[in-house]
């Protein structure tokens, strides 16, 4: 069976957290700023944790989703 690819868009926009937690960034922050409060623009600015429900489809695509997991419990096992 060939190796798993990583998305190549997933890797460029997502980070893992040493927890496993998915990393991301905010939406709506580069144009159209004017209209921003400096209190929105600067809380867009710090890392976003994606919610529980969107995680397990990045970690898929960034190879480190259950899929992979279940593989290699697999592969210990035998």
């Amino acid at each position: 069976m060939p190796k798993m690819k990583t998305h190549s868009g997933a890797k460029k926009r997502f980070k893992l957290t040493a927890t496993g937690k998915v990393r991301a960034r905010h939406a709506f922050t580069s144009h159209i700023l004017e209209k921003k409060s400096p209190k929105h623009k600067r809380h867009l600015g710090t890392p976003l944790i994606l919610s529980d429900h969107d995680a397990p489809r990045v970690k898929r695509m960034l190879g480190t989703g259950t899929a992979a997991a279940k593989r290699k419990t697999t592969q210990e096992k035998s």
